[in-house]
C-alpha cells in the first residue's frame, strides 16, 4: 500500500485550520488503499522519508524563511535521502502573516535539489485563512493522495 506522509510544522490556528484540511483532503472516501502518516517536522526522519511514496510540507514563514522546525527536517534527511528520493512526488502549503515567498523559494530550492518532483501548485495564505484557502489545502491533500493510488 502505497504511503503519504506530510511533514508539518503547525504552531498557529491558521496552520492547524490547513493541516487539518490537507489531512482531510488525503484521507477523504475517495482515497482508497493510502496510508497517510502525519509527522511533525521536528519528529520525522529519515526513514519515514525513505518509507513514503510522497511527501507534503506545511510551514509557517518565519522571517521570510521556512520555520526552523521544517529546516531541522531537511537537514536531517538530506544526504540520507537524496539519491533514493529522486523523483518523489511532493507538495507544499505555507502561512505567513505577511509573506510566504522565502518560505516557498527554500522549500522549492531544497525539493529541487533532491530531485523531488512538485505534483501540486503550492497553497499559500497570509493572514486568516479563508474558506478557499482551506478548500485549497484539501484539494491538495486530495490530489496528492489520489495519486499514489493503485
Amino acid at each position: 500500500m502505497p504511503t503519504l506522509l506530510i511533514v508539518h510544522h503547525t504552531p498557529s490556528p491558521t496552520l492547524q485550520a490547513m493541516f487539518e484540511a490537507v489531512v482531510a483532503g488525503a484521507t477523504n472516501e475517495d482515497v482508497e488503499d493510502v496510508t497517510v502518516v502525519r509527522r511533525p517536522a521536528l519528529a520525522a526522519t529519515a526513514v519515514d522519508l525513505l518509507a513514503a511514496d510522497a511527501v507534503i510540507l506545511g510551514t509557517p514563514a518565519n522571517i521570510g524563511y521556512m520555520s526552523g522546525a521544517m529546516k531541522h527536517f531537511f537537514d536531517q534527511v538530506y544526504y540520507p535521502c537524496l539519491d533514493a528520493t529522486k523523483k518523489l512526488p511532493y507538495a507544499a502549503y505555507v502561512h505567513g502573516n505577511n509573506d510566504t515567498a522565502g518560505a516557498l523559494r527554500a522549500i522549492e530550492a531544497i525539493a529541487g535539489g533532491m530531485g523531488w518532483e512538485r505534483v501540486f501548485q503550492p497553497v499559500t495564505v497570509t493572514g486568516e485563512a479563508a474558506k478557499t484557502d482551506l478548500e485549497a489545502c484539501w484539494e491538495l491533500g486530495a490530489t496528492v493522495a489520489a495519486g499514489l493510488m493503485e
